[in-house]
């Protein structure tokens, strides 16, 4: 039996998703959610908490998005 990605979310509703947090050697933050395919990357801590918030809602349906979790760098200093 083959549960597709839609209906496994249904089944087991996430509450929380876990980013980490990582200086760009070459400028600014990276964020990678943990079991998830969402990346993204800003010049300051603010701006990457923000971008960090849009790539949930754009990966997940709107009554289903996870709160985001951000660790590493520090917490974003």
């Amino acid at each position: 039996m083959h549960i597709d990605r839609a209906d496994w979310a249904k089944l087991a509703p996430v509450s929380e998703i876990i980013f980490v947090v990582e200086e760009d050697p070459e400028g600014g933050y990276t964020a990678r959610a943990v079991g998830e395919s969402i990346f993204t990357q800003a010049e300051n801590p603010g701006l990457l908490q923000e971008r960090v918030r849009d790539a949930v809602r754009c990966h997940f349906d709107e009554d289903m998005a996870p709160k985001p979790v951000i660790t590493g760098a520090r917490q974003l200093r």
